[in-house]
């Protein structure tokens, strides 16, 4: 079967087409044969290296890339009773997309609903748990409660300010220039602005009589961490999800306390996954929006095994402004 693989770290350069065995199931796996595998920055940096050393995502070189995919059950491996040959299913945070076939652990496999396309259900599974977990479990967005969405007009910020509105939470939103801004309040942002070197912190301060959002959800990192405090209520929550422009190496706790005793954390999609009940009630909450129209994603590019490389410097380059792009691997 066709393949995208790296034996080694780098940009797209390094990115190796190659023809190897169909894998079979092991126990409590399924075969997935692969209509649609998204493209995420999750994949640019599991081929810059991002991951070598990490616990949570354990994936090395040589690999296949490719965290998400969408496609038809080929074979089910023993001890799983709950998938068939045949049925359609998506998944993420498992390696090995970019390709014509998968084997995944089935627990972490969902059903698609009929109606719902397959190559929607890959562009929106990971974007998706992303943005549900934050607005649920990390920020308990609900009334009353105001947040701040960085990179507002990406895969994931888009998401985050519909389920925030869905919430009943104040929006709040930067982006880099007044055409994302607009992607932005076409979600519901409340308030959509650009980052001006910082000076958002500033604005949200002023729009907030002072006081300052309840959450920031940060993806940027390097280029907006310290002004997120800035823009944090006393005791507010900032999330750092995200690192797209550098990790801060140099934080002291200690700014925590002199921004208002700030909480700060970092999580991760795989620690708000665990189990086979919490997967697939994420994936019924995002399928069902997307079939009721009341969650709406744009597919920003469909490509082939054959130009993953265009597909990964377009993502790189920010020519999608971060909305979900496909492989489409037949």
């Amino acid at each position: 079967m066709k393949s995208i693989q790296i034996d080694t770290y780098g940009g797209p350069e390094v990115l190796v087409h190659r023809d190897i065995p169909i894998p079979r199931p092991a126990a409590g796996e399924v075969l997935i044969r692969i209509s649609h595998a998204g493209v995420n920055f999750m994949d640019i940096h599991t081929r810059d290296g991002k991951y070598a050393s990490s616990q949570t995502y354990k994936v090395g070189v040589p690999c296949t890339l490719g965290m998400e995919g969408a496609g038809e059950i080929a074979e089910v491996g023993a001890d799983v009773d709950d998938f068939k040959a045949g049925d359609r299913v998506a998944y993420c945070i498992v390696w090995g997309s970019y390709a014509e076939y998968a084997v995944v652990p089935a627990w972490r496999a969902v059903k698609v609903p009929d109606g719902l396309p397959l190559e929607m259900a890959a562009a929106s599974l990971f974007h998706g748990f992303t943005a549900h977990y934050l607005a649920h479990d990390v920020g308990r967005l609900a009334p009353g409660v105001s947040c701040l969405v960085h990179a507002a007009s990406g895969g994931i910020g888009q998401l985050l300010i519909q389920l925030a509105k869905q919430l009943g939470a104040t929006v709040y939103a930067t982006t880099s220039t007044e055409v994302k801004a607009q992607v932005a309040r076409a979600r519901g942002a409340d308030v959509a602005l650009l980052y001006n070197d910082g000076d958002f912190a500033d604005e949200i301060r002023a729009a907030t009589g002072g006081r300052g959002v309840d959450v920031v959800f940060d993806s940027i990192g390097l280029a907006t961490l310290r002004d997120s405090f800035r823009a944090t209520r006393k005791r507010g929550l900032v999330v750092n999800y995200g690192s797209v422009s550098g990790s801060v190496r140099d934080l002291d706790p200690i700014e925590l306390g002199e921004a208002g005793s700030l909480f700060l954390t970092r999580p991760r999609l795989a620690d708000h996954l665990p189990d086979a009940k919490t997967t697939r009630a994420r994936a019924a909450d995002i399928f069902g929006a997307l079939l009721d129209g009341s969650l709406r994603i744009e597919i920003a590019g469909r490509y082939t095994l054959d130009t993953v490389d265009v597909a990964h410097a377009a993502l790189e380059e920010r020519r999608m402004i971060g909305k979900p792009v496909l492989v489409l691997a037949q």
